[in-house]
């Protein structure tokens, strides 16, 4: 028999009532942001206000991030097939770049638009209270769309994506609000402006941050917060286990993270058909410990190991 065949226990799959949830949480969101996009866009054109057209700039990218979130999440609840042995989850990732790099061209264009009012000899007429009555209304649009995504935004890389951009659009509501008070309690046009500059720089970082944890996936880099070292000390504390190497932890999307690793046993385990055990307590311990949603084992042997030991560290 080939003992080193002995491996494959994974845990937890694709919980398909937490993706129902999210796309209803999507829906709902979609139809308050279109609403307030329509919303800012007329409150723009009539008040003469560049903020609420940054905002409505930044709630017109977010709604396309959005519906590829929403397509996104319907793809990736579809199951595995032996073409995509790990399902569609990676649409999620994918789905968040796009949502990322759509927000750089926002912030690109806004600050452009922003310094070129600022370097106008001529001050712009903002119709304030306007201004503010519209950017009231988003503020309450936003905060209504950002506690109906929060539940989702832990688990998803995806409703995560969702997540930022509409908390993006509640902070950039603010800042209109403030820029209007301040227009209409001093007259200071220009801080219509300023405050089109601090919704870009509110946004830049959420971007920023998205694409680096897409970066991460997809280069198949070690999950942010896992302790690898600590996971292999972990498994040599089994019973049994003399020796672990060739160890790989990656994750499909952020808070997905799959395990393998060979491990090298006592023989006297496999004497006595205690690798299922083994098997069970290592799935246990990883699941538990590490918040690994997959893993598999090749247990092996010593004898097996030391034609391995060089080629796999």
């Amino acid at each position: 028999m080939d003992t080193s065949a002995e491996h494959g226990h994974h845990g937890h799959g694709v919980d398909p009532g937490a993706g129902r949830a999210n796309r209803s949480r999507l829906l709902i969101t979609i139809g308050i942001v279109s609403a307030v996009l329509v919303i800012e866009v007329v409150g723009g054109l009539l008040s003469g206000s560049l903020a609420l057209f940054a905002d409505a700039g930044h709630m017109l990218s977010d709604l396309a991030g959005l519906l590829v979130a929403l397509v996104a999440g319907v793809i990736s609840a579809r199951p595995a097939t032996d073409s995509q042995t790990f399902g569609r989850r990676r649409s999620e990732v994918f789905a968040a770049f796009i949502n990322g790099a759509i927000l750089l061209v926002v912030v690109a264009f806004i600050t452009v638009e922003a310094i070129q009012r600022l370097l106008s000899t001529a001050a712009p007429d903002v119709q304030a209270p306007l201004m503010l009555a519209v950017a009231v209304v988003g503020a309450v649009a936003n905060t209504a769309g950002v506690l109906i995504l929060r539940g989702g935004a832990k688990d998803s890389i995806n409703m995560r994506g969702a997540y930022l951009e509409v908390l993006g659009d509640l902070i950039g509501s603010l800042a209109v609000i403030a820029a209007g008070v301040v227009i209409l309690l001093t007259g200071f046009q220009r801080a219509d402006s300023i405050a089109s500059l601090a919704i870009a720089a509110l946004v830049l970082p959420r971007a920023l941050s998205l694409l680096r944890d897409v970066l991460r996936v997809l280069s198949q880099g070690t999950p942010r917060g896992t302790d690898v070292a600590m996971i292999r000390e972990h498994v040599l504390r089994q019973d049994g286990v003399v020796s672990v190497h060739d160890v790989h932890v990656w994750s499909m999307t952020p808070g997905s993270n799959v395990f393998s690793a060979h491990v090298v046993v006592e023989q006297e385990v496999f004497g006595r058909g205690g690798t299922d055990a083994l098997l069970d307590s290592l799935d246990e311990c990883l699941s538990e410990h590490f918040d690994v949603a997959h893993s598999t084992f090749q247990l092996e042997p010593e004898e097996h190991a030391d034609h391995e030991v060089d080629q796999h560290r």
